[in-house]
């Protein structure tokens, strides 16, 4: 081969070697479209199958947290006897009643709203706890103390639900 023959092969296949470049790169970026399209659709219909169950959840974890808030746990359980110590361990009980009833609802939250609603808890359990060890003699004297404990600052429970309230704004 002459290299005059070489440069006419080589003009001859440079022209289809850019058309098929060109086709290759443009049926790359419809593959690549298609599949960002097909994956956008399917997580819009995700969300709409998802976001009344997400929003359920949330609900449930806003009573819970209102349930086991101190002033509506200690109208809503009264004492069953006189000893504090029953009644300390029947508003702990309550309250895990109420968490375990709830524990499905886990999946549905984000971890750190989880965390939180774990640690309202746990806070609010620490506080019965905190109440039961003073000088109180009955159920209806801790009953008290477990109010006043809580009067002079923001439950656990609320700003739970406060972090609770902003999560769910930020589902819009």
């Amino acid at each position: 081969m002459t290299g005059d023959q070489i440069f006419q092969l080589f003009a001859y296949l440079l022209p289809s070697v850019v058309v098929g470049a060109i086709a290759f790169y443009f049926f790359r970026m419809h593959t690549n479209n298609e599949e960002g399209r097909r994956r956008f659709l399917l997580h819009k219909d995700s969300q709409q199958n998802t976001l009344p169950i997400r929003l359920q959840a949330y609900e449930r974890m806003a009573l819970f947290l209102e349930r086991i808030a101190i002033p509506s746990l200690v109208v809503r359980v009264a004492p069953k006897s006189a000893n504090k110590n029953d009644y300390e361990n029947l508003l702990i009980k309550t309250i895990e009643n109420e968490f375990e009833h709830n524990l499905s609802q886990q999946i549905y939250l984000s971890d750190e709203c989880w965390n939180i609603i774990k640690a309202a808890k746990s806070a609010t359990i620490q506080m019965i706890r905190k109440a039961a060890m003073s000088e109180t003699d009955s159920a209806n004297k801790l009953r008290e103390d477990v109010l006043n404990e809580t009067m002079d600052k923001q439950s656990p429970s609320a700003t739970a639900l406060a972090f609770v309230k902003r999560e769910i704004g930020g589902l819009w």
